[in-house]
């Protein structure tokens, strides 16, 4: 058997990736220069006490040099971040020249930068900064020595991008379908770091070309644990509102709180005061390891076990993933953050919505994702609005368990069409131009070995008064051909390739790679439960960690390219 390569040694041997992507293409064109909005107006603040500049990459043609650089400092020498001023100056909501002089914008984002990828705490951080042996980055970065930030300087820019990132101005309005409600989600400003920093990628020709136009992206949540420790998992917004309050635990036939203490007067004392918007929720794991045959079923003997899962009090971060096929290597477009408690299928929604604004010249052509976004407004949206092809898990549903009912409706439990007599359907393929499934039976029932999905009584098979079996209709026998809905009007179980068919295999277990790529690097940076209080705050550290994953996979890129050049 051939050894199965890398996606490193993958990316080696394309000739394009290496042309593109090497140091040796990029040194002609460096600085790689931040593609901020040109007409952005610049900031009210005329004095900083810090200044970042470009300082130049004149020591990368030293040999060893590459070796002793860490990806962050190779970083600080490919790419020119002074554009980011203006941008980072609006994000922060800095409307006035008057105040305080603040360090500079681009100072404090770089050094948040470099205490990500180092996995160091604030306070580390900034003891790193005034050693001598960092005298290099703290150049690069634009501190004077002996004049640096605080940690309460840090928060504070933290707390200011968060809170300044919600934008109800921009908000995307999901339409009502089926059963869920209109409904309006704010955008995020800080999209607008990552929307710059997968921009430098394409402008220096990181992607493939597939990767672009012929997009495959992938939305995912991931739940961060608070800093603050859960006391009570009823916990509500009412739980932080003046007494006499109402009791969220106690609906639910739990002990609860009476809040009639002193201190409950202002929330309840069992409400963590420093993490309002966390909540709790239990995760129960279902893409993992399924339970083992040998579990006992639930009986009057045998009473059911506690459910598989864990609880989890805190956040949730929604990422939207772009897959590059060729360079197998993903980033992601665009991210979102709120309470454990967000619901996935709509701001998944919300976030593809704005892939058309945020990135014009992106041409999708398939969403990947598990059965969280097996609804039918995400499914709906992405057929009709996005124009793109649906790998979405199936959602099951109380009806798939019953095989006499595939019949009647049409389709089995895995949305493959069903004859009237029970025999299942073969897909031909899906017709781009008019966006269809072609499904056909190929005559099924004639061949001796074949057996139907459902066997109905009082039928004799193979059946004789199908009408499909006559010569007129062979070889293909009934043809049907399913666009959004199957002919019921149902959408739920409509996939435009049959799930687990040889094209499902070809996506579908790119969208886990690209999850767990983004679940590595948090566990890495050591991300998953979150190191901060407050909603905002921490908004702005995911953000900037999904900004610093795009740019540490430009320099990994560069790396590999230019070591598969030899120089």
């Amino acid at each position: 058997m051939v050894e199965a390569l890398t996606p490193t040694q993958t990316r080696q041997q394309h000739p394009e990736f290496v042309t593109h992507c090497s140091y040796t293409a990029l040194r002609p064109q460096l600085p790689l220069r931040w593609p901020a909005p040109p007409d952005l107006p610049a900031g009210p603040k005329r004095r900083y006490r810090s200044h970042y500049a470009y300082l130049g990459a004149a020591d990368l043609d030293m040999p060893g040099v590459w070796e002793e650089l860490t990806d962050f400092e190779l970083l600080l020498r490919l790419v020119d971040f002074s554009p980011l001023r203006p941008v980072l100056t609006q994000l922060l909501g800095w409307t006035s020249a008057k105040g305080w002089t603040p360090f500079d914008p681009v100072s404090l984002f770089l050094l948040c930068g470099w205490q990500l990828t180092e996995k160091w705490n604030r306070g580390t951080t900034l003891k790193q900064l005034a050693k001598a042996r960092y005298a290099g980055v703290r150049q690069r970065l634009g501190f004077q020595e002996g004049v640096y930030p605080t940690e309460g300087g840090l928060r504070y820019f933290l707390t200011a991008l968060g809170q300044h990132s919600p934008d109800a101005i921009a908000a995307i309005s999901l339409p009502a379908y089926g059963d869920s409600p209109a409904l309006d989600l704010p955008t995020q400003r800080l999209n607008h770091l990552l929307l710059q920093a997968v921009a430098l990628l394409h402008a220096y020709g990181f992607f493939s070309a597939a990767a672009w136009n012929q997009a495959t992206v992938c939305p995912d949540g991931m739940l961060h644990p608070a800093a603050s420790h859960m006391r009570c998992t009823a916990l509500a917004d009412t739980c932080y509102q003046p007494p006499p309050r109402p009791c969220p635990a106690r609906d639910k036939e739990r002990r609860g709180c009476a809040c009639d203490t002193p201190a409950c007067a202002q929330v309840c004392r069992h409400a963590p005061v420093r993490d309002p918007a966390a909540r709790y929720v239990w995760y129960s794991g279902n893409n993992g390891p399924q339970p083992s045959p040998n579990t006992p079923v639930p009986s009057a003997a045998v009473p059911e076990p506690h459910p598989r899962g864990q609880g989890i009090y805190g956040y949730k971060s929604m990422a939207l993933r772009l897959i590059d096929p060729e360079y197998r290597f993903n980033v992601t477009l665009l991210d979102d953050f709120g309470p454990a408690t967000l619901t996935e299928a709509d701001h998944a929604t919300a976030l593809l919505l704005q892939l058309p604004t945020a990135y014009p010249d992106l041409h999708l052509d398939a969403v990947i994702g598990d059965a969280a976004y097996g609804y039918d407004r995400p499914l709906h949206i992405i057929y009709t609005r996005l124009h793109a092809r649906r790998f979405i898990d199936l959602r099951a549903h109380a009806c798939d368990r019953e095989p006499s009912g595939w019949v009647t409706r049409g389709y089995d439990a895995r949305g493959r069409p069903v004859c009237a007599f029970g025999y299942r359907f073969t897909a031909n393929g899906f017709d781009v131009a008019r966006r269809r499934t072609k499904w056909f039976c190929g005559q099924v029932c004639l061949r001796p070995d074949s057996q139907p999905a459902v066997m109905l009584p009082n039928v004799v098979y193979p059946p004789p008064e199908c009408p499909f079996r006559a010569a007129a209709h062979t070889p293909y026998g009934e043809v049907r051909n399913v666009a959004e809905t199957f002919p019921d009007g149902t959408l739920r179980l409509v996939r435009d390739a049959p799930v687990g068919g040889v094209v499902w295999q070809a996506y579908y277990p790119r969208a886990r790679n690209a999850v767990e790529s983004r679940n590595a690097v948090f566990e890495h940076w050591n991300l998953k439960r979150l190191p901060y209080y407050g909603l905002p705050r921490n908004r702005a550290l995911v953000a900037l960690a999904d900004t610093w994953d795009t740019l540490a996979t430009l320099v990994r890129l560069c790396r590999e390219a230019t070591a598969a050049t030899g120089t």
